[in-house]
């Protein structure tokens, strides 16, 4: 589902706001002037998302897919425990992305149908859950067409260590997939050379790469480092397999009682703990570069 053509050039955005690619994740600038003209001091007031059920807060309830999670135990630690689509226990990185440059607390989806105008001015997410990805160059060369400027592209993460890898391709004792992890080291290099060609294609823009990999990988190797216990299993079911309908409320016995022990909260997505520490940390790699 390509929510790009939903056209979100019709929106009118304000003079400095920003694009993120999850998976890739674009903070998307639309601007009226160069990237290389702005004040770093200033303000940004709105962030819009592109990207995969990692930053999908709800897209994906209004579309013809099987790929959702509008339903407990999803939500559980959300506020008021309501299933909102986001796939997670709690906020996504879309929401702490918006809270990290001080916009709003929740990013909300381009497709929720009590979305307001003003809503949009702020910024939305237009990610969805199973989407798949266009030619890095060319959509960016269609979002710069409409104004963005300053964009942020997020890695792929260690991809053979989330639980449902490690489950099928971990042999018996579930280890880590090193194939899988080395293909997404691979795509990773040749990501980043791209955004780094992109800024010299469009020298008046700032295009800045976001690595995942590392600070994702060092919860995984360091657990207890940041207060979790589990890493290789989810907080679902068993947590070996269980994501999206298969998480569901037929697991709710199954599930683990206390997600924040847990680094994944499906046996795919990280949970809002691990999302907690990882965006921070993840954003202040290169926020700077942005401005």
């Amino acid at each position: 589902m390509k929510l790009l053509s939903q056209n979100p050039t019709s929106l009118s955005t304000p003079s400095f706001s920003i694009i993120f690619f999850f998976f890739l994740l674009f903070i998307y600038f639309s601007e009226n002037g160069d990237a290389a003209t702005q004040n770093k001091n200033e303000s940004v007031p709105a962030v819009f998302v592109f990207g995969d059920s990692i930053a999908d807060p709800g897209n994906n309830n209004n579309i013809k897919t099987i790929i959702k999670c509008n339903f407990p135990p999803y939500g559980r630690d959300f506020k008021g425990k309501i299933p909102t689509g986001r796939f997670s226990n709690g906020v996504i990185p879309s929401d702490l992305i918006a809270q990290e440059f001080g916009i709003k607390e929740l990013l909300p989806a381009y497709l929720d149908p009590n979305l307001k105008p003003q809503d949009l001015v702020t910024g939305v997410s237009f990610a969805s859950g199973g989407a798949g990805y266009d030619p890095l160059t060319s959509k960016v060369a269609e979002l710069y067409g409409v104004g963005a400027r300053r964009i942020g592209v997020l890695s792929l993460p260690p991809i053979g260590c989330v639980p449902v890898q490690r489950t099928l391709n971990g042999g018996i004792a579930r280890g880590c997939s090193d194939f899988a992890n080395q293909a997404a080291q691979i795509y990773n290099s040749k990501l980043q050379s791209v955004v780094d060609s992109l800024s010299k294609e469009f020298p008046d823009s700032r295009f800045v790469y976001f690595d995942i990999y590392n600070p994702l990988n060092s919860l995984i190797q360091n657990p207890p480092q940041y207060g979790f216990e589990v890493a290789d299993k989810g907080c679902c079911g068993t947590g070996n397999l269980e994501v999206s309908i298969l998480c569901n409320r037929l697991e709710d016995a199954a599930t683990c009682p206390d997600a924040s022990k847990y680094i994944f909260w499906d046996s795919y997505h990280p949970t809002e703990k691990a999302y907690k520490i990882l965006t921070p940390k993840i954003l202040n790699q290169n926020k700077d570069k942005l401005f």
